[in-house]
């Protein structure tokens, strides 16, 4: 029950955003009472918890596995953008700014767990592209993958990129080709063409 609790909220949460959705909510949509989530969780805030850790954890599982079979680190940044969208449904309901003006505490663990675990990844994806001649020689790698994790983190700030006027895919899209493009050779701008003609034709 308490699988299918998480599993539920995760997708009410994501689909309406963290603070809208209320526990009668959640409840009723189970079709079950409030008293049974109550045996399971304290308060919502335990919920909530619970729910962005497993949603963590499933992202961070996806991701492991595009890295896993990828070609080039092109590729693969692509690859995690589009699992990473479709698993947070385009998050329409920014629950990402919900989560860090309603739960900071939660948000803050939650925005350290995504830096120590992006960051490898990124990581050793930018040193593979530096060293099969995708990715200039000359960067820094460490500070390069820093900037990209802020990057990232920065285009879901909703006062800054308001998603009255940005969609989270083209925010997305966007920063990954502005990324890319200030890193790659001409070798790599190649294979970043085929990407973003792909996107454009879609």
């Amino acid at each position: 029950m308490r699988e299918k609790i998480i599993l539920k909220s995760a997708e009410l949460f994501l689909k309406l955003g963290f603070k809208s959705v209320t526990m009668d909510e959640i409840a009723n949509a189970l079709g079950i009472s409030k008293k049974t989530i109550y045996q399971h969780f304290d308060n919502k805030t335990k919920l909530v918890e619970a729910t962005t850790t497993q949603i963590f954890e499933n992202i961070c599982g996806g991701i492991d596995c595009i890295c896993d079979k990828s070609h080039n680190p092109i590729e693969e940044l692509y690859d995690i953008k589009m699992f990473v969208m479709t698993y947070l449904k385009n998050e329409k309901a920014s629950p990402q700014y919900q989560l860090k003006k309603y739960y900071p505490q939660i948000h803050n663990n939650l925005h350290l767990k995504q830096f120590e675990k992006m960051y490898v990844s990124v990581k050793d994806s930018m040193q593979k592209g530096v060293d099969t001649g995708l990715f200039r020689k000359n960067i820094n790698v460490d500070f390069i993958s820093r900037m990209y994790f802020n990057g990232m983190s920065g285009i879901k700030d909703e006062t800054i990129f308001p998603t009255s006027i940005f969609t989270m895919e083209y925010l997305m899209e966007s920063y990954l080709e502005y990324h890319l493009r200030a890193i790659c050779t001409e070798k790599g701008l190649q294979t970043l063409n085929k990407f973003i003609n792909k996107t454009t034709l879609n």
